[in-house]
């Protein structure tokens, strides 16, 4: 559930940040009857994230024996490698996020052009909503998916009222440390994903386990406790790895801790600032 929230929460903060500023473009320039056409894009965007999200579901839960993990193998290490995608890119490009997309958006207000303003409202949210539905769904295959799904409709919750906050200007958020803190998290939940997506191919034989057990906290912490699929969601902790599954969540981490450093900065966000 709560690795649900926060990815939600990170997906939903970053379209309310799209939206904040295409309304408040919007409102600046005095064309109060473009606000429909953001709406339209947003709606619709969401819409089909969902219908994403639903088919992704049901294209895992119809599956069984070897192809189930097969499926769920793949799903999360595409998971992972979006999710790593994700990271270098929020780190290269998300300084200028905001002030880019303010400046399009108000070209496109000042212009009256509401299509303009449809087809950018609904490409970043539609963005953000499929990288959700895929998130959501690696998640889903080891915290289950009633948890999953009241992690993120929280997450979602959380993300729409702190963004009419922001908007409102009632709230001030540093955004660059929101994110900074969350693409840290992710980098683990990444890593956690990249190991549980090489498990299932190590079951089907796939991929030598090379030594079954390197170490056992099982009873220090089991993996099936509450807390334990907590930390298994979150992080991908395993209580008994094997040798490859260890071996790949040290060496993930280190190597993408490797590369962003050596790109000048920690994993970054937009600017501090409001949406207004």
């Amino acid at each position: 559930m709560i690795t649900g929230y926060v990815l939600a929460l990170r997906e939903g903060l970053e379209a309310a940040l799209i939206l904040g500023v295409a309304l408040g473009a919007v409102r600046r320039v005095g064309q109060p009857r473009l606000t429909r056409s953001v709406w339209l894009g947003v709606i619709t965007a969401a819409a089909l994230s969902l219908v994403l999200g639903w088919a992704l579901h049901r294209a895992g839960a119809g599956l069984e024996g070897p192809a189930e993990a097969v499926f769920e193998g793949a799903m999360m290490l595409l998971a992972a490698g979006i999710l790593t995608w994700m990271i270098f890119w929020m780190q290269t490009q998300g300084r200028r996020l905001q002030t880019e997309l303010a400046a399009g958006i108000q070209q496109a207000a000042v212009a009256g052009q509401g299509w303009a303003l449809f087809s950018l409202a609904f490409l970043a949210v539609l963005r953000e909503g499929i990288e959700a539905a895929l998130f959501l769904t690696a998640v889903a295959l080891t915290a289950g998916a009633s948890a999953t799904f009241l992690g993120g409709l929280l997450g979602l919750l959380s993300a729409a009222l702190l963004g009419w906050a922001l908007y409102a200007a009632t709230l001030r958020l540093d955004i660059r440390r929101f994110f900074t803190l969350t693409g840290l998290l992710l980098l683990f939940f990444a890593a956690g994903l990249v190991t549980h997506g090489l498990h299932e191919f190590i079951e089907l034989g796939w991929l030598p386990g090379l030594i079954q057990h390197v170490w056992s906290t099982s009873r220090i912490l089991p993996e099936a406790s509450s807390f334990g699929q907590v930390l298994k969601a979150l992080v991908g902790y395993n209580d008994s790895p094997s040798l490859t599954e260890a071996l790949s969540y040290f060496a993930y981490i280190a190597l993408i801790t490797l590369a962003l450093l050596r790109r000048g900065s920690p994993v970054r966000g937009p600017k501090p600032g409001t949406l207004a």
